[in-house]
């Protein structure tokens, strides 16, 4: 039974580090949910204690904080206004309906239309945009290096099944 509690977090763990990567998937709170499933089936004495597992917790909220303001500050940082802001959220929403693609080229495209709408010139408008895309690439890798973090914390802190 240990061996599949051990299959089971390894692969959740995986699937998370795709997952902070992957903007569908919630990669780290899969990878704290598999935390949370090998406790659970392993017990207290053979896996994470309740100071890793609190770790986990805040190292996933931690993640969720910045997801949501690496876009945002990268477009501020290059000059956006709230029209740039609205757009970018309104374009996000509606990139969740185009795939991938639509994911991550809905927030600048909404950023760069909002910019426009609001009167600015192209060139402007397209610095919004490119602060949207720096913004969420440095989240992005961000999220990598906490999620890896994360499974670093747990690989640590559990015994070995051998």
């Amino acid at each position: 039974m240990a061996i599949l509690f051990w299959v089971l977090a390894v692969v959740l763990m995986a699937i998370g580090l795709i997952g902070t990567v992957v903007p569908v998937l919630p990669g780290t709170t899969i990878i704290l949910g598999a935390a949370v499933i090998h406790r659970i089936g392993m017990g207290k004495e053979h896996s994470l204690g309740v100071t890793a597992l609190v770790g986990l917790l805040a190292l996933t909220l931690l993640s969720y904080a910045i997801d949501a303001g690496a876009a945002y500050i990268g477009a501020r940082r290059f000059g956006t206004t709230r029209w740039g802001i609205v757009g970018g959220i309104a374009g996000g929403i509606a990139g969740i309906f185009f795939g991938l693609p639509g994911i991550f080229f809905g927030p600048v495209i909404g950023a760069i239309a909002g910019e426009l709408i609001s009167g600015k010139a192209l060139v402007k408008a397209g610095r919004a945009g490119w602060g949207t895309i720096l913004g969420t690439i440095a989240g992005t890798i961000a999220k990598v290096i906490i999620g890896l973090g994360m499974v670093a914390i747990f690989l640590t802190n559990v015994p070995s099944p051998l």
